[in-house]
């Protein structure tokens, strides 16, 4: 299960991250991962104390706030402060999964904002396993994807070109991800019905159902 979202950032906002982070000093992505990640990781990361990229961070957060398609798939409660990554020719992130608890959030869902034109590098895909099926994605700059933190996943090693990125992890109000794509089906059905806003009885039975459901499983 992962959804795509398409351009998550406006023009402005992805020059503006391009910008910053082209400022930011970067060291090695090592420093942040889990024991059995270090191995198989390669790649740097923008050093998280500076300016730069707590304002990067910041336009990141208010993109995925913004975002009804990303609130109504994630139901998000907390946030792990992004990370912004870089790839150059060679580097690479083997497969591994994500570490369960990242300070005081539960990594629920992960998320990835390219930043690079994919057309800038070669290699570089994000590849995660979703039903013991690879899926290889590449997506336009200012595009994002969400999937299961818990699924195994790898960055491709880069061929040519530059590959940069912004990640964060959610921790979900709806933990359970079979519940949180229930919630997301009823979602995608209201607005195919128009919305409440049409008054109709359908629409008002859906988005009372999903209501309803969200009050059983939400954990605040």
């Amino acid at each position: 299960m992962f959804k795509l979202l398409d351009n998550l950032v406006t023009k402005a906002e992805l020059e503006r991250l391009n910008t910053l982070l082209s400022t930011a000093a970067f060291e090695s992505g090592v420093v942040t991962a889990g024991p059995a990640a270090r191995s198989v990781k390669d790649n740097l990361q923008a050093t998280s104390t500076q300016p730069c990229v707590d304002e990067a961070r910041s336009v990141m957060r208010e993109a995925l706030l913004r975002s009804e398609e990303f609130r109504e798939y994630a139901y998000p409660l907390r946030f792990v402060p992004p990370l912004f990554s870089r790839y150059e020719p060679g580097m690479r992130y083997g497969e591994h999964t994500d570490n369960a608890v990242m300070g005081n959030v539960r990594t629920d869902l992960a998320l990835t904002l390219f930043l690079s034109p994919p057309d800038s590098y070669e290699g570089g895909e994000l590849v995660v396993d979703v039903d013991q099926d690879a899926r290889m994605i590449k997506l336009a700059a200012g595009c994002a994807v969400v999937y299961e933190a818990s699924s195994l996943h790898r960055v491709e090693p880069v061929r040519r070109g530059r590959r940069e990125a912004g990640i964060t992890w959610v921790q979900s109000l709806v933990r359970d991800p079979a519940q949180r794509e229930i919630l997301a089906g009823l979602s995608a059905t209201l607005r195919l019905l128009g919305g409440t806003a049409t008054n109709s009885r359908a629409a008002l039975t859906v988005a009372k159902t999903r209501a309803n459901l969200l009050r059983m499983w939400a954990e605040v």
